[in-house]
């Protein structure tokens, strides 16, 4: 068993959104590691990153991504750093990947760029730009397409992901 779609990309770019989008238009389930970790765990992710540290997330991170590669067919959602992992990245060989991508005004625009993000507390513009210098070629390696989403409504997204995808709905 594996998933129909994966998405990947940063914070606040739309996945879990374009996710139950997705899901719903090809009558399939979606499910988002990040919502994994927070249930087995009880907390937030900020909540682990603050009290554990960012290595123990990105164990739990590392665990639930392997999880649900292996047992979830619908549409799966990663957290914006899953892809660090080397481990992770050879999981992602074959799959049917998605990174949804957006600019930083974009990410401004979305998600204030606030402190509810544990990784762009201090200087959040700076930080998400260093973050995506780090992660841009890692996410475009990962990928089967790369779907933009500045300026989209996440419908649009929807539809742009099916037609790079050339998936019809259910």
């Amino acid at each position: 068993m594996s998933p129909r779609l994966v998405l990947i990309g940063p914070m606040g770019v739309g996945k879990s959104t374009v996710g139950g989008l997705l899901a719903q238009r090809l009558g399939v389930a979606y499910r988002d590691t990040d919502d994994d970790i927070v249930a087995a765990e009880g907390r937030t992710v900020a909540e682990i990153f603050v009290e554990d540290g960012e290595p123990a997330f990105r164990a739990l991170e590392k665990r639930a991504v392997q999880e649900a590669l292996t047992t979830h067919d619908g549409v799966l959602a990663l957290g914006g750093g899953a892809i660090l992992d080397a481990g992770t990245r050879a999981l992602l060989a074959g799959q049917r990947v998605i990174y949804l991508s957006m600019d930083v005004e974009e990410a401004v625009r979305r998600t204030g760029l606030g402190a509810a993000r544990p990784l762009l507390a201090v200087n959040p513009r700076k930080q998400w730009r260093e973050l995506m210098e780090a992660r841009r070629h890692l996410y475009e390696e990962a990928a089967t397409a790369v779907v933009p989403t500045d300026g989209r409504t996440p419908e649009e997204v929807t539809d742009a992901v099916l037609d790079a995808l050339e998936l019809k709905e259910a």
